[in-house]
């Protein structure tokens, strides 16, 4: 059984892209997400928020987040975007809810992709969008709430 990489880049290597479809097919958990997106809407009195756009594609979201005990316990977001934006900020809200403040501030696009089982080469930017937005918000939290306090790296 081959190793499990943790490089979204391992996911694509060696692939040719369908001369029918190109590189925007998307795998089944991205369709899903896209299809049932997780955590979708706005949460009343959030303890941090954030509004990111991305310039280049027009994606636009909003995010809010609830903090219990330093960890995040709650992450709800309102996304106008593509496919790939919409499925990337319902995984992304899997990935944050119950990480401490400190864990979700690590949270990278690649761990994303990972977890959405790869996205389209054309579409990792999308990634990003609610990881910035979550970043953002603890960063608005913390802001609100100096006992909150994040680990040097």
């Amino acid at each position: 059984m081959a190793e499990r990489s943790d490089d979204w880049r391992d996911l694509y290597r060696g692939e040719e892209p369908d001369s029918d479809i190109g590189y925007l097919s998307y795998n089944e958990k991205v369709l899903e997400h896209f299809m049932n997106p997780h955590n979708v809407g706005l949460i009343e009195d959030p303890d941090g928020q954030a509004v990111v756009g991305d310039p280049t594609c027009g994606d636009y979201i909003e995010v809010c987040i609830k903090i219990e005990g330093e960890r995040v316990v709650d992450f709800k977001f309102l996304v106008s975007g593509c496919p790939g934006a919409i499925s990337t900020s319902s995984i992304a809200t899997e990935l944050a809810i119950g990480k401490t403040i400190e864990e979700a501030m690590a949270l990278t696009d690649n761990d994303v992709i990972v977890a959405a089982g790869g996205i389209p080469v054309r579409k990792a930017h999308c990634s990003l969008l609610a990881l910035r937005g979550l970043h953002q918000a603890i960063q608005d939290y913390v802001r609100k709430k100096p006992r909150a306090r994040m680990k040097s790296s």
